[in-house]
């Protein structure tokens, strides 16, 4: 094996680390952010996260280790988080992480677009997952593509079979105005989410430019440049089309 080569079961691509999180899953999280993801999102605030080649290697036992110093702040009521980029890119990793983290009693969850395959790798991992964070990136499938490079099948099916073998999800829908409002959408969204049978939470979140910056610190012209900013009407109104408090 190369010197640059890892173990991928063992060896993780690390963006960053929030150690007190309160944003991302029930009560205060430890929040991984890994690096990498096959997404092209307009709107992402994260953009420095997408090239799998940056970032730096991490170990599990090194992460294992960080995680159990915050236990007494993240145990029983809170939890492990796993963000991006997207996660599910190093499910490998995630899968021995989690197990060891299950022996501990300690709440796991991933923030994820669920757009990949349902390898028999990724459900090992859904396995020991207590919580997915599901990113509906628009239920729109022509619509998607051009917001985000990819075709929303793969999602709804990840959200389906989450569903249909009885893991807790919280959906989640970016609302950007011109691209993500349109109120036959939301209804579509409605309708889909009503199918679900696990589905505890929907959250809307509402569009901000705040990652614009990030684009341009990399030479990237930002896909949303004059787009204004979801305000709390807007939100209103998603969550009152949705049926949603």
């Amino acid at each position: 094996m190369k010197k640059e080569e890892k173990d991928l079961r063992y060896y993780a691509k690390v963006h960053s680390i929030e150690s007190l999180g309160t944003v991302d899953g029930p009560g205060i999280r430890f929040v991984l952010f890994l690096q990498g993801c096959h997404l092209e999102c307009k709107y992402c605030h994260n953009r420095d996260t997408w090239d799998i080649n940056d970032g730096h290697y991490q170990s599990l036992d090194d992460i294992f280790d960080k995680i159990m110093r915050y236990k007494n702040y993240i145990y029983p009521r809170g939890g492990v988080t796993i963000s991006g980029g997207e996660p599910l890119l190093q499910h490998k990793f995630l899968f021995e992480l989690f197990t060891k983290l299950k022996k501990e009693n300690i709440h796991t969850c991933i923030d994820t677009s669920g757009m990949v395959a349902l390898t028999d790798d990724i459900k090992k991992l859904i396995n020991v997952t207590d919580l997915f964070l599901l990113d509906i990136k628009h239920i729109n499938d022509e619509k998607c593509k051009d917001l985000v490079g990819r075709s929303n099948k793969l999602e709804l099916a990840f959200a389906r079979y989450l569903s249909d073998n009885n893991i807790p999800m919280w959906i989640r829908q970016v609302l950007v105005p011109g691209y993500t409002d349109d109120e036959e959408d939301l209804l579509k969204l409605r309708d889909f989410i009503n199918s679900l049978k696990t589905v505890e939470r929907v959250e809307i979140l509402p569009y901000h430019n705040i990652g614009a910056s990030k684009w341009k610190n990399l030479g990237l012209e930002y896909p949303l440049e004059g787009v204004r900013q979801a305000d709390d009407k807007d939100v209103k109104r998603a969550k009152e089309i949705l049926g949603i408090n």
